[in-house]
């Protein structure tokens, strides 16, 4: 019935107005705006909000083997453009073999209007026309209606107030999975393969695709995991194309957009029961955050051992020694660097989850494949050291005496801040799957990870302040300090020496030394400002703005990205072990081909992707081990941004880098641990020589 009066309403729109006549309407829209207010340049979302009476239900953008989708006519003032509309993730009804993706609840389309920074101040009146289908399991009905609402434009200084109701419409929407899919149609088969890690939980997954005559509706779908895939199996009809999208329905009210493209698809894995998709471990979601919470805490415990967040912990053990064990003021400095700590590492995990969701792939430690970001911190780096060694005095700072109370927390706060800002580079053991956890779990989920993070990289010092045995233990100040603090200058020079040479690797050796121009009159304006103060001369503003200059001109000289990509350094083929560089495209090749692959993945400023190199991966009982069995590597350089490297690494939940796999032929792909040794290597080997000859 549903397929018959879609069929009337496709080929006869004159007619379906005439059905609606002046009934009340059976799945009633109300047109709101999450804000009335709205200032030029910027945009607001609009919801159609949908309220079927029992019985009724509304359709998906494609509605499936009947049913129409939402048609939408707007009038608009000149300067607002409507965005394409937004739907909530579908369910499916089936009935005598015809298959719907319908709406059986309330619901709600979004759609942003963007006004142009042209529209001036004062009244504006939105109107649109919209049609839809409402229908119950035996009757359909055309509706439509004319809704309006009137929007005012307002100064860039006026305050705009928000419906709280569109956290909730949002919720409803499917996230992007940012990870491309890839899917096959061969022999009246179709075959999605979805990059899904392994241990989140589905609950009856099923794919809907937005794209009409690909696939048969009605036909049953199976779905098999495979690793950190989903594969969804299904009939066929025949067109051919070669992108499509859709939403994959992991659970009540969840989903992922995603895009997918025409590639090879085989139907491997383990089948999953249409009541649970399974997790491996049937770990629901809020299991999934626990876990993942207690890795990323243990993870930045971790990370206070690595060379990279060294130099920034020697400004807090300078601030535990000038407190000599006194209790309020070590706890109060604790708890202020605690809290630097988590709203850096929060905040950092908000932006990369942003630029996620705006369709830009990224991972952990983004901000430092951006060189100006790295300037300004050699920049900063470099005048903590001077500071350290005695070049020159902070203001209202005095290292000899005790610190005040307002002085010493606010201290402690940004020397966290610094602390999480400089450990992004770094990942240890139990942070990968912590932090490839983000990529699946809500926004508000993701944030308390990244939060948690920050928890353990600060849990050193909060044991400290608050377990006595541990605080009695501290020192008393004394003349020591004084030594103690220029010491401690030497780590801070080094970080400035690992920063310069990274800054070089990205942009070049001509602009590099263009940038320590800069970083030279960084330097000479800080011991300018230190002799004046030897001499009791003010000299904070003129030194404020010379900086300020400074750090500006050197991050604006800095060469943009086409001059970046030229000044690429080549040194894969000249290394211990050669390597070629990653492309999904070449890794297929080899694979089916059947010549094993070791793909590695790493980055300049990564420490232990580093020290793993000089210890495991450029050895030559490596790259000797390698040639006898004739193993393939691949590299994967993500020192400077690159979305394919990003999107791989999202394949195989990781937010960052290292990232190790072992290819044996025919085999699934083996993730190595983040600390490598030689044996781990070429052990590899030796196991897929034993199962070959075994086989």
């Amino acid at each position: 019935m549903a397929l018959l009066f879609s069929f009337v309403l496709s080929v006869s729109p004159a007619r379906a107005q005439n059905v609606l006549g002046s009934k009340e309407l059976n799945v009633p829209a109300t047109l709101v705006a999450e804000s009335q207010q709205v200032q030029a340049g910027q945009s607001v979302t609009l919801a159609f909000v949908m309220t079927p009476k029992p019985t009724w239900h509304g359709y998906w953008e494609n509605p499936g083997d009947a049913g129409i989708g939402m048609s939408f006519d707007w009038k608009l003032p000149d300067g607002v453009t409507a965005g394409k509309a937004r739907y909530p993730v579908p369910d499916t009804l089936l009935i005598s073999g015809i298959m719907n993706y319908i709406y059986k609840g309330d619901y709600a389309v979004l759609v942003n209007l963007v006004v142009s920074e042209k529209v001036q101040p004062g009244l504006l009146p939105i109107s649109v026309k919209s049609e839809w289908l409402a229908c119950t399991d035996e009757i359909c009905v055309p509706e439509q209606d004319e809704l309006s609402i009137n929007l005012e434009v307002v100064g860039p200084d006026a305050a705009v107030s928000l419906n709280n109701a569109f956290n909730a419409y949002r919720e409803a929407l499917p996230r992007q999975l940012g990870s491309q899919a890839t899917f096959d149609v061969e022999n009246d088969m179709f075959r999605l393969s979805v990059p899904f890690p392994a241990d989140v939980a589905v609950s009856k997954p099923y794919f809907f695709i937005k794209e009409d005559g690909v696939v048969d509706y009605a036909a049953p779908q199976t779905v098999n995991r495979d690793g950190d895939r989903l594969i969804i199996e299904t009939g066929a009809r025949g067109d051919a194309l070669d992108t499509i999208s859709g939403v994959l329905k992991i659970g009540s009210n969840m989903g992922f957009s995603l895009k997918a493209t025409s590639g090879d698809v085989a139907m491997t894995g383990i089948a999953l029961s249409n009541s649970d998709g399974g997790s491996g471990g049937g770990q629901s979601q809020a299991n999934l955050l626990l876990v993942a919470l207690g890795g990323a805490i243990v993870g930045g415990l971790l990370l206070n051992l690595m060379p990279c967040v060294f130099p920034i912990l020697s400004l807090k053990a300078i601030s535990l020694a000038k407190a000599g064990g006194d209790e309020t003021v070590v706890r109060r400095d604790a708890l202020a660097y605690t809290a630097g700590v988590i709203v850096v590492a929060t905040a950092l995990g908000g932006l990369l989850l942003a630029l996620r969701a705006s369709g830009a792939a990224v991972g952990w430690a983004f901000q430092l494949q951006d060189p100006r970001i790295i300037f300004v911190l050699l920049a900063l780096v470099t005048a903590i050291g001077f500071n350290l060694a005695g070049l020159f005095e902070l203001p209202n700072l005095n290292f000899g005496n005790k610190l005040t109370q307002k002085d010493g927390a606010s201290g402690s706060f940004w020397t966290g801040a610094l602390a999480a800002f400089v450990a992004t580079p770094c990942t240890g053991p139990f942070m990968a799957a912590a932090l490839g956890a983000t990529i699946v779990l809500p926004p508000i989920a993701a944030l308390i990870i990244f939060a948690g993070l920050g928890v353990g990289l600060a849990l050193p010092f909060l044991l400290i302040a608050f377990v006595p045995a541990i605080r009695n233990r501290l020192p008393k100040p004394g003349a020591w300090l004084d030594s103690f603090r220029k010491i401690m200058a030497i780590p801070m020079f080094l970080t400035g020496i690992g920063l310069i040479w990274l800054l070089g690797r990205q942009i070049g050796t001509d602009a590099l030394g263009l940038s320590l121009v800069f970083l030279l009159i960084v330097t000479i304006t800080l011991w300018w400002f230190g002799g004046g103060q030897l001499k009791g001369l003010s000299r904070g503003a003129v030194t404020t703005a010379a900086l300020v200059v400074a750090v500006l001109a050197g991050v604006w000289a800095l060469p943009g990205e086409e001059a970046m990509d030229s000044q690429k350094v080549a040194t894969a083929s000249s290394a211990t072990l050669p390597s070629e560089p990653f492309a999904e495209a070449r890794l297929s090749e080899l694979r089916a081909a059947g010549q094993p692959v070791f793909a590695y993945f790493t980055a300049d400023w990564c420490i232990t992707c580093k020290a793993n190199e000089a210890a495991a991966v450029q050895r030559q009982e490596t790259a000797d081990a390698f040639a006898a069995a004739n193993v393939a590597v691949l590299m994967g350089d993500w020192t400077r941004p690159d979305p394919a490297i990003s999107k791989f690494l999202e394949k195989h939940g990781r937010a960052g880098v290292p990232l190790y796999l072992y290819y044996a032929p025919g085999k699934d792909p083996v993730i190595l641990p983040q600390i490598l040794t030689v044996g781990t290597l070429t052990d590899l080997v030796t196991q897929s020589e034993f199962a070959a000859n075994a086989h």
